[in-house]
């Protein structure tokens, strides 16, 4: 049974600027895990390699045992990703990009149908699905980037800043499908400096700083690894700034 995520001595570099720093991770299967980390910290940079949209400057990711580089059609089948800032096609209608998604991914319409629906009546989106997105307010079309996502019930989910533009209403919807789902058995990757987002959905958090990953384990791990007692908060900013003086 493969681990569903892993990072192997990931490193990135940017000319001088060191954006990742050999990361190394696993993430099994059915686990939601947060990478919690300050802006800029390397968070997209690791999530852009491991949906494929970026080369490492050594090491690897692997989904469900594919590696990204080398079997990028096997690894990207059974991952969905949503970047901070969703690319759309503007011109379609939020349901046309459902259709398109689907067929991408080789399902039958009844199944992108049925899925569908259900998504867009849980993300409260059926007075906007046949208007074009270019229309659409940016929470309204972070939803359909999440619909779009996990329309063909991917293994391993992968988002970046999930809650970025979203009102509280939906931002609480997008945690409840995405904690059912990776209790059914989906893999979830959030990346996230909300430290709220972290603290109530991941069974596991890892610390990112400086392109380092610092500290991972349960909120009570990360408690011992710091030091620090009582909120999330204190433990983060333990584990960041004690790093930064040595």
């Amino acid at each position: 049974m493969h681990d569903m995520i892993e990072f192997i001595n990931l490193v990135k570099k940017f000319g001088d600027l060191v954006a990742v720093n050999d990361v190394t991770l696993t993430v099994p299967r059915g686990e939601f895990f947060a990478m919690l980390g300050p802006n800029a910290a390397g968070k997209t940079t690791t999530l852009k390699i491991l949906a494929g949209l970026m080369k490492p400057t050594s090491g690897c990711a692997r989904v469900c045992g594919f590696d990204m580089q080398l079997q990028p059609l096997e690894a990207r089948r059974r991952i969905a990703y949503v970047p901070d800032f969703p690319f759309l096609y503007d011109k379609l209608t939020a349901w046309e990009f459902f259709r398109f998604t689907g067929q991408l991914f080789q399902m039958d319409d009844a199944r992108i149908e049925a899925n569908g629906q259900e998504l867009v009546t849980r993300f409260h989106l059926d007075e906007f699905v046949n208007l074009p997105l270019e229309g659409l307010s940016h929470g309204t079309r972070q939803r359909v980037a999440i619909v779009s996502a996990l329309l063909h019930d991917p293994e391993v989910f992968v988002i970046d800043e999930p809650m970025v533009g979203l009102d509280p209403q939906h931002a609480r919807v997008v945690k409840d499908v995405l904690k059912e789902r990776s209790v059914k058995g989906m893999t979830v990757l959030v990346s996230t400096h909300q430290l709220s987002v972290a603290e109530e959905m991941a069974n596991r958090i890892g610390i990112i700083h400086v392109g380092k990953l610092i500290a991972v384990g349960t909120r009570d791990e990360l408690r011992r690894q710091s030091g620090a007692s009582g909120p999330l908060e204190d433990i983060f900013l333990a584990l960041t700034t004690g790093e930064n003086k040595t």
